[in-house]
């Protein structure tokens, strides 16, 4: 590759860090009806999605007014069993693991694969998907896989609409909730901090990182520029996130929201994290973690 070839490259990863924007999060589990009434009791209502059209999984979600949204994903009632036994998460749903994936969505998905291609990182070909919303409305999109694993889990996937996208974030027409603004961090747990930073510099050639350790999570912890992520190496083998690694692999193990009151929601324990203090959600109560802080 050229000189000038190499700058172009950086130059467009460093571009996309910067534009970078959550389209989804993904919390798996095997019952959707028992996850939507877990949210309910901390104070955050779904709406239903309806079943996606891989004839194994259904959705619930909570839309913010950023544009990114809560997914809860179940196992449809009456699932082929093929097809669940197939599906790149079936583990994640049939051991309810909470949060299990998330996506970045892109104006120009082959733009984007193309991008992460030349920057030296496995890509998958953008792939058709769909489903239909409980009031007869299709929705269509297409996706990509990055970085060679389980989809969503240490990469965030990519996703491009092909139907208007406010159809499938909005299915009310409106947020669910005005009062969280978005999510603003995917916490992602991996078994080598450092190693971890080096590949997320290569796919989106973010600055240095900023580093701090969080004692009460368990966890050294990294923030990767303005990658709305933060990378989790657990502080020792004895911890909750070392089991989570043994059982699922890296990938989200919490979520982080902007609310406009965050004292609204009920915090069982608080971290300070880069400067912002997170609140963190009654993790027994609700079957995974889940952080509030205040919206910028």
């Amino acid at each position: 590759m050229t000189r000038c070839a190499i700058t172009f490259v950086i130059a467009a990863a460093l571009a996309c860090g910067a534009d970078s924007k959550i389209d989804h999060v993904t919390i798996a589990g095997s019952d959707l009806k028992q996850m939507q009434a877990r949210l309910a009791e901390v104070g955050i209502a779904t709406v239903y999605g309806g079943p996606h059209s891989n004839h194994a999984t259904e959705m619930a979600l909570v839309s913010f007014p950023d544009g990114s949204y809560l997914e809860l994903m179940g196992i449809q009632p009456d699932a082929d069993p093929q097809a669940m036994a197939a599906h790149g998460w079936a583990k994640y749903l049939k051991e309810s693991a909470g949060p299990t994936a998330w996506a970045m969505r892109t104006k120009d998905i082959a733009a984007e694969v193309r991008r992460l291609k030349a920057a030296g990182v496995e890509v998958g070909a953008p792939e058709a998907s769909g489903r239909k919303r409980p009031d007869g409305v299709q929705l269509q999109w297409q996706t990509s896989d990055v970085g060679g694993g389980t989809r969503g889990t240490f990469y965030p996937f990519l996703i491009e609409d092909k139907t208007p996208r406010a159809l499938r974030v909005y299915p009310r027409g409106k947020p669910v909730t005005k009062e969280i603004r978005g999510v603003t961090r995917v916490v992602v747990a991996v078994r080598n901090l450092d190693e971890a930073i080096k590949l997320y510099h290569q796919a989106y050639g973010e600055p240095p990182p900023i580093k701090q350790v969080d004692t009460g999570f368990g966890a050294y912890l990294a923030l990767l520029g303005n990658l709305p992520v933060v990378l989790a190496q657990p502080l020792n083998a004895g911890s909750w996130l070392t089991g989570r690694l043994e059982q699922f692999g890296e990938g989200p193990c919490a979520f982080v929201l902007a609310a406009v009151s965050p004292a609204h929601f009920q915090a069982a324990s608080k971290s300070r994290w880069f400067g912002s203090e997170v609140g963190w959600l009654d993790a027994e109560k609700l079957g995974w973690r889940l952080g509030i802080e205040a919206a910028r």
